[in-house]
């Protein structure tokens, strides 16, 4: 698992900027998390996700009913100066008509992704999902590319409602984006 820098004050988006590359970092309750980069499992499993959704969904409508922006690792600030970023998150255009200019995101996605790997498992699960439920992100999927899982998580008030599962080579159609059927076979590299 990532893990605390070690520092006892705060840390700041300074820190967050100091950490070298090609390490990831983030910032959650005032603790800055480093993480290696993702194994070639995880970016594939991420790659193929943003290629079997932003095509019907994202701006060019390939095939579905667009409406979305489809984001790879979005640097997204539900706290001011306390960057996360998901695997993928996606925006409804109604909420957010055009991109920012500014190189975060303020506004909170409708929906994201989390990859799951070794070293971000229990982060994503016991840190991030909490903090996608406070800032009211209707939509969640944990995918874990080792066990070939998918789970599809919905916000229900101030907390996710209980968990869809599904699993191996599947075909499914899943909250946000039911309107496609997604084989999951093509997620998993062999």
């Amino acid at each position: 698992m990532g893990h605390p820098a070690g520092k006892h004050t705060r840390a700041t988006y300074a820190d967050y900027l100091a950490v070298p590359g090609p390490q990831r970092a983030e910032i959650v309750d005032g603790e800055l998390y480093v993480f290696p980069r993702p194994a070639p499992p995880h970016a594939f499993t991420a790659g193929q996700i943003l290629f079997e959704i932003e095509g019907p969904f994202g701006h060019r409508r390939r095939g579905g009913p667009g409406g979305w922006w489809i984001l790879p690792e979005p640097e997204i600030q539900l706290v001011n100066e306390e960057p996360v970023s998901p695997d993928l998150a996606g925006w409804r255009r109604e909420r957010m008509p055009e991109l920012p200019t500014t190189a975060h995101f303020a506004l909170a996605p409708d929906w994201v992704c989390e990859v799951l790997s070794k070293s971000t498992a229990k982060y994503d699960r016991e840190t991030k999902m909490p903090l996608y439920a406070e800032h009211r992100i209707q939509h969640a999927w944990l995918v874990d590319p080792i066990v070939k899982t998918l789970e599809v998580y919905a916000l229900e008030g101030k907390i996710w409602g209980e968990p869809e599962l599904h699993a191996g080579n599947a075909r499914v159609r899943v909250a946000p984006f039911a309107e496609i059927e997604i084989d999951l076979g093509g997620l998993w590299a062999r």
